[in-house]
């Protein structure tokens, strides 16, 4: 559940994540379960359940898994999870915005801070790095979906505010109260999203060495084992040639 970079600063962890499959789905059925929990468990009344439906889809989750997640919520059955924010440091001093959904606030808080001081980083007050991020829609697309110009197009009509496109896929950028709008009217262009959720963009870059780097992915390993984070969103950057030393 990697945040924000380029995605081929993250494609060397794909591997990794690929053998945490089961804590992915752990993951993706939290987020289903408090969508549905939070609103109607109908996917067509319901933009959040829809979009992480649609995650969890992306991810190859079997369908009895995804409705197993919607029959608990609509039974009022399983754990009750509440949505918090922590923000910090990591090497080289990049900011670092961690998203967790929780049944038990103080064994997040300390798993989260150990895993953050243990490799290089440190935790911060609310709002000490999220200034420097915008709160904004995001709507994720493979590099299958079309091309930079149809993709760009298709978004442009939606009324999405802006489009980065790479060889690994499409990042469709949108106002926070406008991303179920533009998802829904993308769907009979592009077809159904990878996810589309709130995010945290980056005002600015930091571009990490190789040193910190291996630092930093360590660390961005050790949040995606915790089964509490759902998302981590950094304002690094890895040049290519730093990607080609890590291997």
């Amino acid at each position: 559940m990697a945040g924000h970079s380029k995605f081929k600063n993250i494609m060397h962890r794909k591997g990794a994540q690929d053998k945490k499959r089961s804590a992915m789905f752990s993951k993706l059925s939290r987020e289903i379960t408090v969508a549905a929990k939070m609103g109607l468990p109908d996917p067509d009344m319901n933009p959040r359940l829809r979009a992480a439906i649609n995650a969890a889809k992306a991810q190859s989750m079997p369908k009895d898994n995804i409705q197993r997640a919607i029959d608990k919520a609509s039974k009022g059955e399983g754990d009750n999870y509440e949505e918090i924010r922590y923000e910090g440091f990591g090497p080289a001093g990049v900011s670092l915005i961690i998203e967790a959904l929780t049944d038990n606030r103080n064994r997040t808080a300390t798993n989260v801070r150990t895993a953050v001081s243990k490799n290089g980083g440190n935790l911060g007050t609310a709002g000490s790095v999220s200034h420097g991020f915008d709160r904004l829609g995001l709507i994720s697309y493979p590099a299958s979906a079309g091309d930079a110009e149809k993709v760009f197009e298709a978004a442009l009509e939606a009324g999405a505010e802006d489009v980065t496109s790479s060889e690994d896929g499409h990042e469709i950028w949108t106002a926070q109260g406008d991303l179920h709008e533009v998802a829904k009217a993308l769907e009979p262009v592009l077809g159904e999203s990878e996810g589309a959720k709130l995010a945290w963009r980056p005002q600015t870059v930091v571009a990490v060495g190789a040193d910190d780097a291996g630092t930093l992915f360590k660390l961005l390993d050790a949040l995606d084992d915790d089964d509490d984070v759902q998302t981590v969103w950094g304002n690094y950057e890895i040049p290519d040639d730093v990607m080609e030393k890590l291997g």
